[in-house]
């Protein structure tokens, strides 16, 4: 199973998410550290195991591999994250078959109502939750 995990703007999101899932990883999944630019890749992969790649046409040919996309939801919307995702990686995510775990963080111009969790640390702790439901979903419940 291969999770990837997609982040901008400095990766800070996308380094907690990464280092609490690699911690409990299934041994047969992958993670793949998506960065939109190369400082929050490499934020990403400090501490915790993954594989790193960086930009718009890495993201958009590693998601073609992927089975659970995680990220903020901006990952969904063209331009979000001060223009990081772009219409194409967008575009991507959204077409994609994988199962999409997204971290509901509001952008300058959506609002999102209906959140029940409403600090940043439930937030993250409920996605990677869904994330290893997905993995015993799988049958890849056998942790490293």
């Amino acid at each position: 199973m291969n999770i990837g995990i997609i982040d901008g703007l400095g990766g800070g999101l996308g380094s907690q998410m990464a280092r609490k899932l690699s911690a409990r990883l299934p041994k047969k999944a992958t993670l793949f550290l998506l960065g939109t630019n190369g400082i929050a890749t490499q934020k990403m992969l400090e501490g915790c195991s993954g594989l790193g790649v960086t930009g718009e046409k890495a993201i958009i040919y590693n998601l073609g591999k992927m089975d659970i996309i995680l990220g903020p939801l901006g990952i969904i919307i063209p331009h979000a994250m001060r223009g990081e995702i772009t219409p194409e990686i967008a575009t991507a995510v959204a077409d994609s078959p994988a199962k999409k775990i997204l971290i509901p963080l509001e952008q300058p111009h959506v609002y999102i109502v209906g959140r029940q969790t409403t600090n940043l640390a439930g937030l993250l702790e409920e996605a990677v939750e869904r994330v290893f439901e997905c993995c015993c979903e799988e049958g890849l419940d056998e942790k490293i």
